[in-house]
């Protein structure tokens, strides 16, 4: 089951990537909601209003480590922008029924050529 869910992050991952929202959608929940430093809690239909957008400035994400325990993840990855910026993220998953039901992001500051970049507060 565990294998189902690593599947499941990397398929999603990919779908990012390559800006297939209908393939992200599809592996959302119907109550799928979303959290990160700048959302709270939204449901599906807002996060793909405040938070979709074209991933055309992403080079690529290298996924770093999954952990999977029963119907929760935690995921690492280091995101490469087509400008030279670098960003790490975590975010911890649950599962219901095959889809991701929840996803909460934490952000860890952003990074050009090796160094981290000052973040506004």
């Amino acid at each position: 089951m565990s294998d189902d869910r690593e599947r499941l992050i990397r398929d999603l991952s990919a779908a990012y990537l390559a800006n297939d929202r209908q393939r992200v959608a599809d592996a959302l929940a119907d109550d799928f909601h979303f959290t990160s430093p700048f959302d709270d809690d939204l449901d599906k239909a807002t996060y793909f209003e405040r938070c979709w957008s074209d991933s055309g400035w992403i080079a690529r994400h290298d996924i770093e480590r999954i952990f999977v325990r029963g119907e929760e993840a935690f995921v690492t990855y280091l995101c490469l922008a087509t400008d030279g910026r670098s960003f790490r993220n975590t975010e911890f998953f649950t599962f219901a029924s095959g889809k991701v039901r929840r996803i909460d992001v934490y952000f860890r500051a952003a990074r050009q050529h090796g160094r981290f970049l000052p973040q506004p507060r």
